[in-house]
Formats: structure tokens, C-alpha cells, sequence
């Protein structure tokens, strides 16, 4: 049954009434120790089960969001688009939302789960289109800007979520091969931490050398306080951790070159890795002449971005993009957990840090609820200072103690 609607709508009619059941519901935060036993043990009747509801639940829950943003940002093109394939996705799989679990309508929820998964493949550009076309308008207030800042990071987490249940769904009980016949679905139960950094730096250093026929080299150093003397290995999703490595190494190798000089000794990347007990943590140092306290509370904007915005014709800059590289990988980062930030030298580089969890028992996804929080945080006016100066990285409220 297909539901009318307006281009965008924001939603309406019998999908908004779905939406207001769905959203009701909060989300299950699964760990990574949750998603390797059911995909070594599970069935695909019971992933089928569980999943039906649960895409209607997060979707819902992350759309109902999406009408409260600014209304300008709503009637742009590209957010009209993203919103159209919000709607059809969760209107594509209401209709398997009264399905038993046979292996005929199992087989059609995967078919139906991999054209959802092709439809969303470019909502991150496309949301970026959305927020460039906003600020060639009639640009965005500072109270708004805050909100869509806020939305962005629930949203894109929210979409890594929802990828992830269908990734993992279609190579345990789909069609989807596995990258390798140790895998579990999209999760290595013993990721080689050290294999994916050298992936990762090799691959930035191939566009590095190809935009400034020069790129500087990495020192490794790797610490296993668990296991003394042994290779470093986690369950983990190694295209997310891939995902931080590589934007890390492409901003930590523009800095240096830029930096320095092409005809220039570039000074290494000094790359550390250390599991203890409760965390993975990975330093990443580069001497690239480090950015301000200004410019470093910026980074993680989604309206920001140290580059010019990447050209329509369909090419690409190899170093630079839409800005959307830092603050992705910080949610890649947090989606289960873990974290990402930045401390900058002015004048001398830049250290960039990665945490992850390094028990799966305690590696669980962080999602966006629907509440009366977000609503408030979405749509909330300019505030009266309270400061006589904002203070970076305090926010308006200083620091509790």
C-alpha cells in the first residue's frame, strides 16, 4: 500500500499516524558482542523477526526529527529528496509489518532491504547539497544553525545504525559474501589493528602523493598491555574503524605537505596504538602546523569546512570534500562507544586520538531517541548570554567540577 503525500510533506496523512506509533518506541541498543552471538547462533527468521520492527522504530524515530528542522532547510531540493527517500524506505517496509517469517517473505524483505540500501547510498552528499543550497539562499541563523548541527549528528549516527542492521542481516542470513571467511556478518571477532592502519595510511598516501607528488611517512609504534608482546586484535567493524584511519591520515598529510613545503624533509605521521584492559586508544601525531582554538571548535561543523565546497560537475578534490570527514568519524567513533577528538598545537600540529571499547560486552550502539529533549534542542530560540564571552569547548555553562 503506498501512502499520498506532498514532495516532501514533511510527512503526512497515514504515514505520519505510522510514524507517531513507531516513534513511541525507543530503539535497541545492541552491543557488538550481541550482533557476533546472534550472527554465529541466530536465524534468519528470527533477524527477520526482530528487524521488521526495529528499521520502522529508528527510522521513525529520526523522522519525526526531520520535521523539526528550520523550515528553509526543508523546501531545499536536496532535503526534499532525502526526506522523499526517508518516506519510501519506511513506507517499503510497512509492508512486511503483519509477514510471518517464512523463507518466501524473508527472501523478499532482503531483496526489499538491499534496494533500501542503494536508495540511501548518497544521503550524506545529497544532506550536504541541502545545507549549500540553504547557505546560497538566504543563509542560516545562529539558533538555527545550532539545531541542524544537532539534528546532523543524531541523523547520520542514526543512518550508520540502521546500515549496519541491514549489512549485518544481509551477509549472515543474505546473499552479501563477508570479506573474509573469519567474519561475522560486517565484524571481524579479531580485527588486526595494525593491518587496517597500514590499509588505511597506504591508501591516503596514494592520493597524497598523486595532489602533491610528495607525502611524509609514518612511524608505528603498538602496545599490547593485555597481552605483552602479542599483535593487537579487537572485535570490531573494520570498515568503521578504516573509515576514521583513513580521514585522519588524509588530514594529518595535507596539513604536513601544506605545511612544509613540497620540496621540503616532511617530518613523519607518529601513529601509537594501545589496548589496555577497558579501551583501544590510538594517537595520531602529525607537525603540520596545528590550527587555533577557534578553528578547532569548527572542525566537527557540518557548515564548516577548511576547503572550498567540492565542484557539481561530478569531479572530486582527492583531499578535501564537503567538510564531512572529521565529524563522520567522530560518529563512527561514538556509535559504539568509543570517541574521537582533537589537540592542536597552533603553530607546530596536531594530535588526533581514537577510543574505542576493547570488551564487546560493553561496545554498545548509542542512538538518537525521539523525546521531548530532542524536540526542545531542535526548536529552541536564541538564548539571552549568560557569559560575557563564549569560552571554546565550554559551551555556555562552565565546566562542573
Amino acid at each position: 500500500m503506498r501512502f499520498s503525500r506532498k514532495l516532501l510533506g514533511p510527512f503526512v496523512g497515514t504515514l505520519a499516524k505510522k510514524l507517531d506509533y513507531y516513534s513511541q518506541f525507543q530503539p535497541s541498543s545492541l552491543t557488538i558482542q550481541q550482533y557476533l552471538d546472534f550472527g554465529r547462533i541466530g536465524t534468519a527468521a528470527n533477524s527477520y523477526t526482530f528487524l521488521k520492527n526495529e528499521l520502522l522504530v529508528r527510522l521513525a524515530n529520526i523522522m519525526q526529527e526531520f520535521t523539526l528542522l528550520p523550515p528553509k532547510l526543508l523546501q531545499m531540493p536536496s532535503s526534499k529528496m532525502v526526506s522523499n527517500w526517508y518516506a519510501e524506505s519506511f513506507e517499503d517496509l510497512l509492508g512486511f509489518e503483519a509477514s510471518d517469517a517464512s523463507p518466501e517473505q524473508v527472501a523478499r524483505f532482503n531483496d526489499q532491504l538491499t534496494v533500501v540500501l542503494k536508495r540511501h547510498a548518497h544521503v550524506v552528499e545529497t544532506m550536504a547539497e541541502g545545507l549549500i543550497e540553504l547557505r546560497e539562499s538566504d543563509g542560516v541563523d545562529i539558533a538555527s544553525e545550532k539545531g541542524i548541527q544537532y539534528f546532523l549528528d543524531r541523523f547520520y549516527i542514526n543512518r550508520i545504525s540502521i546500515r549496519m542492521l541491514q549489512n549485518q542481516h544481509l551477509v549472515v542470513f543474505g546473499n552479501v559474501l563477508p570479506e573474509s571467511p573469519r567474519h561475522v556478518g560486517c565484524i571481524d571477532p579479531a580485527c588486526d589493528v595494525e593491518s587496517v592502519v597500514y590499509d588505511a595510511f597506504e591508501n591516503a598516501r596514494f592520493l597524497c602523493d598523486r595532489y602533491y607528488l610528495t607525502s611524509p611517512s609514518m612511524k608505528l609504534e603498538m602496545h599490547n598491555a593485555v597481552e605483552k608482546g602479542k599483535p593487537i586484535s579487537i572485535v570490531a567493524v573494520p570498515s568503521h574503524l578504516y573509515h576514521m584511519m583513513f580521514e585522519l591520515f588524509k588530514n594529518a598529510m595535507r596539513a604536513t605537505v601544506e605545511y612544509h613545503g613540497v620540496d621540503d624533509d616532511l617530518p613523519d605521521i607518529k601513529v601509537y596504538v594501545v589496548k589496555g584492559n577497558e579501551d583501544l586508544s590510538i594517537k595520531i601525531c602529525d607537525r603540520g602546523g596545528g590550527v587555533s582554538r577557534t578553528i578547532l571548535e569548527r572542525l566537527y561543523n557540518y557548515m564548516y569546512s577548511t576547503a572550498p565546497p567540492p565542484p557539481r560537475d561530478g569531479t572530486q578534490a582527492p583531499l578535501a570534500g564537503y567538510g564531512y570527514g572529521l565529524p563522520l568519524s567522530r560518529l563512527y567513533a561514538r556509535y559504539f562507544l568509543g570517541d574521537l577528538f582533537l589537540v592542536s598545537m597552533e603553530g607546530h600540529g596536531t594530535d588526533a586520538c581514537i577510543y574505542l571499547k576493547a570488551v564487546p560486552v560493553e561496545a554498545s550502539e548509542v542512538l538518537p531517541i525521539y523525546s521531548t529533549s530532542s524536540r526542545r534542542n531542535l526548536t529552541m530560540g536564541p538564548q539571552v548570554a549568560d557569559w560575557s564571552h563564549h569560552v571554546p569547548g565550554q559551551g555556555n555553562r562552565p565546566a562542573q567540577s
